[in-house]
């Protein structure tokens, strides 16, 4: 770690934060002027519009087998040029009965399990091209570090990073070791997500102004419940006060309004609600079930977090995080610009010109006008094997596509991190009375020539699908 990389954790005391149960008080002190290392980072080599050579068969190890990684195991198995070589989870029983499906499939997968470092054993092997990550947060930037050192491309979870200095270290192993490092943000494939891409490419909506996005999602329960969780390791994340989860919000307005490439996020700041759910139901719990007693008075996120961004382009960002409230789902989906404006939630999604919404009629001319080519080519597809309706489906298809056919990917590295730093930068912030906080430039100044992210299919689009 470099001295000035030593000199910031210690300013902004950021060096913890992110770890299960680390303590804010040391940061609570400290002044608005401090600021994250960021601008004298020599980029190594720019990831962003990277092709790495071809690979006709993408040979995939699979790591985490829990909530996320047996859904990713059958999306994969359907699609053509990949082969499943590995799997892996602490728990021999996940990857047995993850196999077990596969059986009349054409992969059949090594085991990798019983102990916490035998995912290791995976991302050794001469014959995987790509690790793909599906395990806890605190995990997922240590497995994306050592798979790109060990030569394989990292599809990795969201978040990607929990701490700064995490989302430092998947940059600089990316550039270093030429191997892609993506963050799995599904919902920059979602069907109206990628709609709105395409307008804001063709300017329907004139220069963005603002936009918003949001993980508004009860799972108080299902973060309380034993049979959820493994050792229950999302709900000790809710010890951190933060936006804890930005990127489904954040990934596809950052892609609408270019961020990293054509604009940068300059600065943010965050507010937390107090907690008005979690304390109470873990002593709720623990009153009639001794098990709950280790999460009695611990000091819970709030159930409100909203985090303000403003970008070089004096442009707005609002991204919000509530997992305890009784609301219904929404990630909002906002986008504002100088000549329309666009909303997915509440449902239905709605487009507006001026002061008037568009009729149904208007909206399906829309679709018709602005689906972008990867929705024609396997949407349909993609709601049949499912995933989040079929967005799952479609992002994992790309980043197939995209290796086999050289092309680069639609998420690099800098994404990755920019989208994940959110979270403790938001830490900090609502420690230090929402006091603003510079957000790091990943890209080093390159954001002021990289490409935005290509819709069309130009290249690729040639990798089948068996349904």
């Amino acid at each position: 770690m470099s001295t000035k990389r030593r000199d910031f954790l210690k300013l902004t005391g950021l060096t913890g934060l992110g770890l299960m149960g680390s303590s804010l008080a040391g940061c609570a002190t400290l002044g608005a002027s401090s600021k994250p290392y960021g601008g004298s980072h020599k980029q190594r080599f720019n990831m962003s519009g990277y092709a790495a050579p071809k690979i006709e068969t993408v040979r995939v190890g699979i790591i985490g087998l829990g909530m996320r990684g047996p859904g990713a195991v059958n999306r994969i198995s359907h699609i053509d040029g990949v082969e499943i070589k590995g799997l892996s989870d602490l728990i021999p029983e996940r990857v047995d009965s993850v196999k077990k499906n596969l059986k009349s499939s054409r992969h059949n997968p090594a085991s990798y399990s019983g102990s916490e470092d035998a995912w290791k054993a995976l991302c050794d092997r001469d014959d995987i091209d790509l690790i793909y990550i599906c395990t806890p947060w605190h995990l997922h930037a240590p497995m994306a570090v050592y798979a790109m050192e060990a030569g394989k491309h990292v599809a990795v979870e969201v978040p990607a990073a929990v701490t700064v200095e995490e989302c430092w270290q998947l940059v600089e192993t990316s550039e270093k070791t030429k191997k892609h490092c993506m963050m799995l943000e599904n919902c920059c494939y979602d069907f109206f997500e990628l709609m709105t891409l395409n307008m804001a490419r063709q300017g329907y909506f004139g220069e963005i102004i603002h936009a918003e996005g949001a993980y508004i999602h009860d799972l108080l329960d299902l973060n309380f419940s034993k049979n959820g969780y493994q050792n229950m390791w999302r709900l000790k994340e809710n010890y951190r006060d933060g936006n804890l989860y930005p990127t489904h919000g954040l990934g596809p307005v950052c892609q609408i309004m270019d961020i990293n490439r054509g604009d940068k996020m300059d600065y943010l700041t965050s507010m937390a609600s107090n907690d008005f759910h979690m304390a109470d139901k873990a002593k709720e719990l623990a009153a009639k079930d001794d098990f709950y007693n280790e999460f009695v008075g611990k000091d819970y996120r709030g159930n409100m977090n909203t985090t303000s961004i403003r970008t070089a382009k004096g442009r707005t960002i609002m991204i919000q995080h509530d997992v305890t409230s009784p609301r219904p789902y929404s990630r909002i989906h906002l986008v504002s610009g100088t000549k329309a404006f666009a909303r997915k939630y509440p449902s239905p999604a709605r487009v507006a010109k001026g002061h008037q919404w568009l009729s149904k009629e208007e909206f399906e001319k829309l679709e018709t006008t602005y689906t972008p080519e990867i929705v024609k080519k396997v949407g349909e597809m993609a709601k049949k094997i499912g995933g989040h309706g079929g967005m799952d489906f479609m992002m994992d298809w790309r980043l197939i596509d995209c290796l086999r056919n050289g092309l680069p990917l639609d998420q690099d590295v800098y994404d990755a991190a920019l989208w994940s730093v959110i979270g403790p930068l938001s830490e900090w912030s609502v420690a230090n009375r929402s006091d603003s906080i510079d957000v790091p430039d990943f890209t080093a100044g390159s954001w002021k020539t990289n490409t935005p992210v290509n819709l069309t299919l130009e290249g690729g689009g040639t990798t089948g699908v068996t349904v």
